[in-house]
């Protein structure tokens, strides 16, 4: 046979694959799908932990983040940065119940509750026994509003998440005492520092109080911070002096505004960085679906949803990872 002849056969070949490949994707039913009613029917166990172990927490009447409730008396995690001002945890059934803080760790960006309520007994969740979940395995969480699932896959080698370091989205110009500091030389686009205030031409002459003069101290003094953190950013505008609260924002959010998977990923967690150990997974949940637990197809809770990072990653911390932060914030 002839080269000719065996790759027109090949092409042929592949044709028909693809045209049966797409009629059998076109005829797929909308229930039958990752997220359809059908798939999430299969997962009634799983549904049934999840709403039992995970609550909403509730601040001036609105959905701040998810809470995964971890003893009986009603202890709950919850992700750190995203529970400021948390005043009560609401579950699937409806019931609400006023929360406080007790501990913070910084570490692992997480923070431990306690839910208000004298002589109730609540369902913690369960954790996996497995050491790490395999890749491609199924994960089940539940949604915003606790009034059903989203599943999805782990899709990623567990593995730690480096520091990252806040950005203010400037670009920095000239410098020197000529200048009389730092001078802004362009502003990114609905970045933290265009939303704060701060303007091209603007130059910058104080960071935190501390006088500058170069950029590489603007740079280091910025970025000793996390994403999330506030930052007072003191400059000269025509001769007068401005200060500006700046919460810091992410640098690959913030420098990569044209990047299209990040356009069309809409909010992101502020911190979705420096985690000692994370699984990656793809389940479609927003920020404030954060705190809450992401189990497998029996139940177990494998992690703890801790940062959306765009519209097909999320980063849970490792079922090891919250079981030792949980003893030593409860000691």
């Amino acid at each position: 046979m002839s080269s000719r002849v065996f790759l027109s056969k090949l092409v042929l070949g592949l044709s028909a694959v693809l045209f049966v490949i797409t009629i059998h994707a076109e005829d797929l039913s909308a229930s039958q799908r990752l997220n359809g009613a059908n798939t999430r029917k299969a997962f009634a166990k799983t549904k049934q932990a999840a709403f039992a172990s995970t609550v909403r927490l509730i601040r001036n009447g609105k959905l701040i983040t998810h809470g995964t409730i971890v003893t009986k008396e009603g202890l709950l995690l919850t992700k750190a940065s995203a529970c400021v001002g948390a005043r009560e945890a609401v579950f699937a059934d409806g019931k609400a119940y006023p929360v406080r803080i007790r501990r913070r760790d910084e570490k692992t960006d997480l923070a431990l509750l306690q839910i208000m309520a004298k002589d109730k007994s609540f369902e913690p969740v369960q954790w996996s026994s497995d050491k790490l979940p395999t890749e491609g395995g199924w994960m089940v969480s539940a949604d915003p509003k606790l009034k059903g699932l989203k599943v999805g896959v782990n899709s990623g080698t567990p593995r730690a998440i480096k520091r990252e370091g806040g950005v203010i989205g400037v670009i920095l110009g000239r410098d020197g005492n000529a200048t009389g500091g730092v001078a802004i030389a362009e502003v990114v686009p609905r970045a933290a520092g265009a939303t704060a205030g701060l303007k091209k031409g603007d130059v910058v002459t104080k960071v935190n109080g501390q006088s500058v003069k170069r950029r590489e101290q603007v740079i280091e003094l910025v970025g000793s911070h996390d994403p999330g953190d506030v930052v007072r950013i003191e400059v000269m505008r025509d001769d007068r002096s401005f200060s500006y609260q700046v919460t810091l924002g992410h640098r690959s959010v913030t420098f990569e505004m044209f990047n299209r998977n990040l356009q069309m990923s809409g909010p992101v967690s502020k911190r979705k960085d420096n985690f000692p150990m994370i699984i990656q997974h793809d389940l479609p949940l927003p920020p404030e679906a954060m705190g809450g637990p992401v189990l497998d197809i029996n139940g177990k809770a494998v992690g703890l949803n801790m940062a959306r990072v765009d519209r097909v990653t999320t980063y849970a911390l490792t079922a090891k990872i919250v079981q030792d932060t949980l003893k030593a914030l409860n000691r």
